[in-house]
Parts: structure tokens; C-alpha cells; sequence
């Protein structure tokens, strides 16, 4: 009975947490006009190898831009990129190493795939100047490759 009444408590637990993992991110087919406070993503291409989970390292190339309405493919300043500096970024997941609008639009992708990040300013750098490029309260805008994954133990 004990068992049961577990299995009962911990089936009823997790939708909750799913939805509460979910409720900072929203996907969508194309760009927004406007971002409010969710981080949206939209997904260029699916891949087809390990998920980025919680817990592991992942291995990013990245662009980063200063979101702008006026500018092709909204690509305003670009900030910070990966693949301009030759090196991807490896970075562990879901344990707040990375802005959160990165940290919970990287979970979920799978290896070889590719997403475009929108991430509202509380959910990047805020109020506050960033690198001293980045104005306070700016929308960013990632170009996302996920690269590989890796169990936390595996890594030296």
C-alpha cells in the first residue's frame, strides 16, 4: 500500500516539475517582434545524437548579437562568437554557468543540432552594461550548435 501510495505521489509530482523546467522557455517557428520574459527558441535542425541534459558538460558553437528589429535577420552588435575565436565553448548544463535564457534553451537539444536563442534581458545580463558592448536591458540573439555531450564523470 505504502509503495503505491508513492508511485501515486511521484506520477502526480512530475507534470509539475516538467512544467515548472518549461515555464522560462517558449518555442516558435520564427523570430518574435518583441520578447517579454520568456527566452524563445526556434529550432533550425534537430539533431540526432546524445541530449543535453542537466548535469553534463556540452560542447557549443555559438554567436552571440545584440537583438535589433532594423537589422537583417534582427543581428544587431555582435558581442561574442565561438567560431571567430576557433575554440567551442564546453560549459556544464543546467547549474547556472551560463546566462539563464542559454542554460534553459540549450536543454533538450541533441547533438548535431542547431537553434536560434531570443533571450529577454532578465534572463541575460539585466540592467547592467555587459563586456562594455552590450547596453543595459538588451534582447539577445544566439546562433546555437550543439557539438557534443558528456557525462559529467567522463570529463578530467
Amino acid at each position: 500500500m505504502r509503495a503505491l501510495a508513492l508511485v501515486l505521489l511521484l506520477s502526480a509530482l512530475l507534470p509539475c516539475t516538467a512544467i515548472a523546467q518549461d515555464r522560462h522557455v517558449e518555442f516558435a517557428e520564427q523570430l518574435p517582434d518583441a520578447v517579454d520574459r520568456k527566452t524563445v527558441v526556434i529550432e533550425r535542425r534537430a539533431g540526432d545524437g546524445p541530449e543535453a541534459e542537466r548535469g553534463k558538460f556540452v560542447v557549443l558553437d555559438y554567436e552571440g548579437f545584440v537583438y535589433d528589429l532594423s537589422k537583417p535577420g534582427r543581428k544587431g552588435l555582435k558581442f561574442d562568437s565561438t567560431r571567430d575565436r576557433g575554440a567551442a565553448l564546453s560549459v556544464l548544463i543546467g547549474v547556472n554557468r551560463m546566462i539563464p535564457g542559454i542554460d534553459r534553451g540549450v536543454l533538450g537539444m541533441k547533438v548535431g543540432g542547431h537553434r536560434t536563442i531570443v533571450v529577454p534581458p532578465k534572463m541575460g545580463y539585466g540592467s547592467r552594461t555587459a563586456f562594455g558592448e552590450i547596453p543595459p536591458d538588451s534582447t539577445l540573439i544566439f546562433e546555437v550548435e550543439l557539438l557534443d555531450v558528456v557525462a559529467e564523470r567522463n570529463v578530467p
